[in-house]
C-alpha cells in the first residue's frame, strides 16, 4: 500500500510541533511533508506534493483554512483544527470534514486517525453537502472575526524616487526571482517583499493569487478564459499581458 502523506497548514510554530509529534506516535507510517505557515503556502505546497491528508488550521494570516478548503475539495481529505469549540463545532457534525481542537488533545487526535484512515480509501470531501457546512463555519466565525487593516500602498523605488503605489492602482504582482514585479496603473517596479508576504498582507477580497508566482487585482481583470486540465487564463482591462491561474486558484472564477 502506498504510504499515506499529510501536510499541515497553522501559524502557530509551536502547534505544528506538537501535531508533528502526536501524528509521529499516533500515526507512525504517515508521511508529514513540508509544514504551510498560511492559507496561500497551503496551496503552493499541496500543488507541489499532493498529500491524502491537510490538516488546516481556520485562522491563518491572508487566506484563511476555509478558504483554503473550498480550493482543495475533492483533492484531499481535510481535517480543522480552530480554537472556537463553543460555536464552531455544529457545523462538523454532519460533515465530511474532521475537526481538532486548540490545544491538541492526543485522545481526540487518535480518534481523528481512526476516521482519516479509513476514509483514505473512500471518496473525497466536496458537492453541495461541503459548500453548505463551510458555508456554515464561515457564517459562525464571521460573528466573531476581528477586524483586519489590509496593506494600503506599496513602496517602490522607481529610478532614483520612491513610489507610494496606492493599491487599487495595482494591476498585478508577479515574482521576479529575488524580487516581485508591481505592475500597476502608471508603470512598474520592482520590490523585495515576496509574493507570500504580500498574499497575506493584501485585502482577499480585491486581490488573489492566481498562481504560485502571481497575484491579481480583481478590479483589473477583463476576462477569463478556461484552459486544459483545470486552469485558466486572465486578460486585464487595457493591458495586453495574460495571467496564468492554475488548478489549486481556479476557485475565484467560477462565479465570475
Amino acid at each position: 500500500m502506498k504510504q499515506p502523506t499529510a501536510l499541515i497548514a497553522d501559524d502557530e510554530p509551536l502547534l505544528r510541533e506538537r501535531l508533528r509529534s502526536h501524528l509521529a506516535t499516533l500515526w507512525p507510517e504517515l508521511r508529514l511533508i513540508d509544514d504551510a505557515r498560511n492559507g496561500a503556502e497551503a496551496l503552493e505546497l499541496f500543488e507541489l506534493h499532493q498529500p491524502q491528508v491537510v490538516f488546516l488550521d481556520i485562522h491563518m494570516p491572508g487566506m484563511g483554512g476555509i478558504e483554503v478548503a473550498r480550493a482543495l475539495a475533492r483533492r484531499a481529505h481535510l481535517a480543522f483544527v480552530t480554537a472556537y469549540e463553543q460555536y464552531a463545532v455544529q457545523a462538523f457534525e454532519h460533515g465530511a470534514i474532521d475537526y481538532l481542537v486548540k490545544p491538541i488533545d492526543p485522545a481526540r487526535l487518535a480518534d481523528t486517525v481512526q476516521r482519516l484512515r479509513r476514509q483514505l480509501d473512500g471518496p473525497l470531501p466536496g458537492g453541495a453537502a461541503l459548500d453548505a457546512m463551510l458555508d456554515q463555519l464561515a457564517g459562525r466565525l464571521g460573528q466573531r472575526a476581528e477586524p483586519r487593516r489590509w496593506l494600503q500602498w506599496i513602496k517602490a523605488s522607481v529610478g532614483t524616487s520612491v513610489r507610494l503605489i496606492p493599491v487599487e492602482q495595482v494591476c498585478y504582482l508577479k515574482a521576479e526571482e529575488k524580487y516581485t514585479l508591481v505592475a500597476w496603473e502608471e508603470g512598474e517596479a520592482l520590490i523585495r517583499k515576496s509574493i507570500r508576504e504580500l498574499a497575506e498582507q493584501l485585502d482577499p477580497e480585491r486581490f488573489v493569487q492566481t498562481h504560485r508566482s502571481v497575484i491579481v487585482n480583481l478590479a483589473h481583470v477583463a476576462e477569463v478564459v478556461r484552459g486544459v486540465n483545470e486552469t485558466a487564463e486572465l486578460r486585464l482591462r487595457g493591458r495586453g499581458e495574460v495571467l496564468p491561474v492554475s488548478r489549486s486558484y481556479l476557485h475565484h472564477f467560477r462565479q465570475m
